[in-house]
Parts: C-alpha cells; sequence; structure tokens
C-alpha cells in the first residue's frame, strides 16, 4: 500500500493541485504544494520548528509530528 502523502492530488493547507510538486510541512505532517512550502518560510517560528526537526531526527525519532501549525502568518492560504 503507497503512503498517503504520495497519491494526495490536493494541498492540505490551501486546496491547490500538488501535480507541480509536493512537500510536508516542517511543523506538521501536512502535504504542502510548493507555494504553501514557500509561504510557510515566513512564519515567525519556522526556525524553531525546523530546529525542533532536526533534533527528533539527531534522537532517532523519524516520525516526528512536528510542533503544530498555528494557521497564522505564513499559511500559504489563498
Amino acid at each position: 500500500m503507497q503512503d498517503e502523502f504520495f497519491t494526495k492530488k490536493k494541498c492540505d493547507r490551501c486546496g491547490g493541485s500538488l501535480d507541480a510538486g509536493r512537500t510536508m510541512s516542517r511543523f506538521d505532517t501536512a502535504c504542502l504544494c510548493m507555494r504553501c512550502a514557500e509561504a510557510e518560510k515566513s512564519h515567525p517560528r519556522y526556525r524553531e520548528a525546523v530546529e525542533a526537526e532536526i533534533a527528533e531526527i539527531r534522537k532517532g525519532n523519524y516520525n516526528f509530528k512536528g510542533i503544530g501549525y498555528d494557521g497564522g502568518h505564513g499559511n500559504g492560504k489563498r
């Protein structure tokens, strides 16, 4: 069975198409279009989210759920 991440058709944030590419949010497990992923970088807590993910990976946790996304600034919504 293929992972849902690879079979999704729509971005979890904006509902846009994932045909041009996809990535996972740094805040949670949302599947994002490239536009939303780029917008996420301007969120004030982006650096914190990246650092938390790296720390978990270094501890061997490859299933980190993220620090949570508050839906605020940088959400990529259209």
